[in-house]
């Protein structure tokens, strides 16, 4: 009886740890308010769910199937991860479907589910924005072109949840010779919207370097990251009820962290229910209020590209260089119940 009582004991530890997998652990957070603590408690750590991509980008969660998708761009390819199946290629190739090389970052960058439900990509080989669904089908090209003229490489994009267009930026990073690439048809880095029945507007055309972008919970107010290393800042930009935006304004300045040597730039960000942005750049993930305030920073130890909710929104997904992260938190992203 005492032998069945422990291999009883065994199993149900084994179960309990399938179930519930330990994963190794990276980085630090680092508090410099005390308000941080409502949305990071003290014994929050920094996850590394899955290692070895060459630049890891664009987390989105796929709430209908519970998992995630994300880019790693220099290899073309989407990859899967859900806490039950682990890693998986999920598409390949996923930003550049020509003959012989691009460039060194020729896949998808940023990814969305659109309120279709269809994975829409930023594609850097390609220079478009596409849509696809998520079973069965193949892609359609939402945007490739503004006036006549391939677009640079979009990098990050987001979908405004009422009027349902698609804003994007259009850095040259995915450029085999990027800003200098004879290929350029487009002068500036803009940022652009696609309406709904496909029109491209160029809405910013005097960011250096545009990347990350996201909306604020009430959607008036659109955030947009420049990984300008001269002019590392985040700016906020009114939606005005055309659904292009007003003159914007300087949120925050990450240039000083730039100096410091602290790796990364802004990139990638997302919103939390509070307003509060979870914004990449030097450092790691910086937590800053919608007045621009920073409450603390996810520090990673490597160059962090971006970041999405996930499972039921109060979990950060982190892809930082080399890996995948997650940090669970006390709040939710913006749009989750």
């Amino acid at each position: 009886m005492k032998n069945l009582y422990i291999i009883f004991t065994l199993l149900t530890s084994m179960s309990i740890s399938q179930a519930q997998p330990v994963y190794p652990t990276l980085g630090r957070v680092q508090y410099d308010s005390p308000e941080l603590e409502k949305l990071l408690p003290k014994s929050s750590t920094i996850e590394v769910l899955a290692s070895g991509f060459v630049w890891s980008e664009g987390p989105v969660w796929v709430k209908e199937g519970g998992y995630l998708l994300f880019s790693d761009v220099p290899a073309n390819t989407v990859f899967r991860w859900s806490e039950k199946d682990g890693l998986s290629e999920f598409l390949k190739p996923s930003g550049y479907t020509g003959r012989g090389e691009y460039s060194d970052e020729p896949g998808s960058n940023g990814l969305i589910i659109d309120s279709q439900g269809r994975l829409v990509s930023c594609e850097h080989g390609d220079r478009r924005l596409s849509a696809m669904p998520l079973t069965g089908g193949g892609k359609i090209t939402l945007a490739d072109r503004f006036e006549g003229k391939r677009f640079n490489s979009p990098n990050d994009v987001a979908q405004h949840p009422t009027n349902g267009s698609y804003y994007f930026t259009d850095p040259p990073y995915g450029l085999a010779k990027k800003d200098k690439d004879p290929t350029r048809e487009i002068k500036e880095f803009g940022v652009y919207r696609v309406t709904a029945d496909g029109t491209v507007v160029r809405i910013i055309d005097n960011l250096t370097r545009p990347n990350g972008l996201a909306f604020s919970p009430d959607a008036k107010t659109l955030y947009v990251a420049q990984s300008d290393p001269e002019r590392a800042i985040l700016m906020a930009y009114p939606v005005l009820e055309n659904g292009n935006v007003g003159a914007g304004k300087l949120l925050y300045d990450a240039t000083p962290l730039v100096k410091k040597g602290l790796k990364g730039l802004p990139d990638g960000l997302k919103v939390d229910q509070a307003g509060n942005l979870w914004a990449t750049g030097p450092g790691g993930v910086l937590i800053l209020t919608d007045t621009g305030t920073l409450l603390g920073t996810i520090q990673t130890g490597q160059p962090t590209a971006n970041c999405a909710w996930g499972d039921d929104g109060s979990s950060l997904y982190i892809t930082a260089d080399g890996y995948l992260c997650r940090i669970k938190t006390a709040t939710k992203g913006a749009g989750w119940d």
